[in-house]
């Protein structure tokens, strides 16, 4: 037995010497510019995937406040000329909204925002009947609309905190990335959400 478990050390560590590779050429500078590419597509990346969660998040959001809209409709005594009035300003809210560009003005953040609160206040009103329980299903739209709601601040200071870092570390190798040349010679400042001081 001990032949044996003798006889498979010595398979195993020749098996392991024999396994050697060359990585020597596929290591990068830290300070080239495929490194500061590397790093910045990285961190880029980054700012996409929270940007993405935080839209993803109000387009849930939007599409909440249609289906409650429309459950409303179906309620007796509804009012229809108000709840169509209500469609219409939270399907145009889309429209409205900023892009990663666009937000650089803080007044169109703060338009889109007003536009969308005042949809939701009507909604929430409208969604508690004066007598009587709420619609069990306007009743859980409503509150994943609330939750939605509540987690914008939170989805807004993760994505600040992505493009800070991006912004950063363009800052600190913009030479590197020039020489690169295409996008990367003109890539620009993210606009964050937070307000310059």
């Amino acid at each position: 037995m001990k032949l044996y478990l003798s006889m498979a050390v010595l398979v195993l560590l020749s098996n392991l010497n024999s396994c050697k590779t060359d990585r020597s050429n596929k290591v990068l500078d830290p300070v080239s510019p495929a490194a500061a590419k590397a790093q910045l597509d990285v961190l880029r990346d980054s700012v996409d995937s929270r940007w993405t969660r935080m839209t993803a998040s109000d387009d849930a959001k939007i599409k909440a406040t249609a289906q409650v809209l429309q459950a409303l409709e179906k309620q007796p005594g509804a009012d229809k000329a108000q709840l169509k009035a209500l469609v219409r300003a939270n399907n145009q809210l889309l429209v409205r909204r900023y892009d990663q560009q666009s937000m650089s003005s803080s007044p169109r953040i703060d338009a889109y925002d007003t536009a969308q609160d005042s949809v939701l206040r009507a909604v929430y009103t409208l969604a508690q009947p004066a007598a009587g329980q709420p619609d069990a299903t306007v009743q859980q739209l409503t509150t994943d609309i609330q939750t939605a709601d509540s987690e914008v601040v939170g989805y807004r200071l993760r994505y600040d905190q992505a493009a800070k870092q991006f912004n950063n570390y363009l800052q600190l190798h913009q030479e590197a990335l020039s020489k690169l040349g295409g996008k990367y010679k003109q890539l620009q400042q993210l606009p964050l959400f937070e307000l310059k001081e």
